[in-house]
């Protein structure tokens, strides 16, 4: 098994939708723990996950907790977090202000790169 490979989650689902918040942030940091490149990118509703706010609202029963401490275990453990610019302003999110510390506005072109240099991509 390749240990130094580079992974991207792509996550499109938001905090509407609770269950499925948490799996890209702990495979991410999982990844990040064995030596791997790992980021996950926010598309579409995904990008509510990383609203200033928003994740302090969500929580699943044990084992999983609370979001924002599965997003704050991810970020120390080097995971980068990729926002799309189009589908934070469709939704009305402010680019400056509007998302946590350490998120990154990235497009299309920037995605499709990604997508392509790395070795395994999963979707959320």
């Amino acid at each position: 098994m390749n240990e130094k490979g580079k992974y991207l989650y792509v996550q499109t689902s938001g905090v509407e939708t609770p269950e499925r918040t948490y799996a890209p942030f702990i495979l991410s940091a999982a990844a990040r723990a064995r030596g791997m490149d790992a980021s996950v990118f926010f598309g579409i509703k995904g990008v509510t996950i990383l609203q200033r706010g928003q994740a302090d609202k969500v929580e699943l029963p044990q084992p999983f907790g609370s979001l924002k401490a599965a997003i704050e275990q991810a970020a120390a453990a080097g995971v980068s977090f990729l926002v799309c610019e189009e589908s934070a302003r469709m939704l009305g999110i402010d680019l400056q202000d509007g998302f946590i510390d350490g998120a990154k506005m990235i497009g299309a072109c920037t995605l499709n790169a990604l997508v392509g240099e790395s070795d395994a991509v999963m979707y959320f």
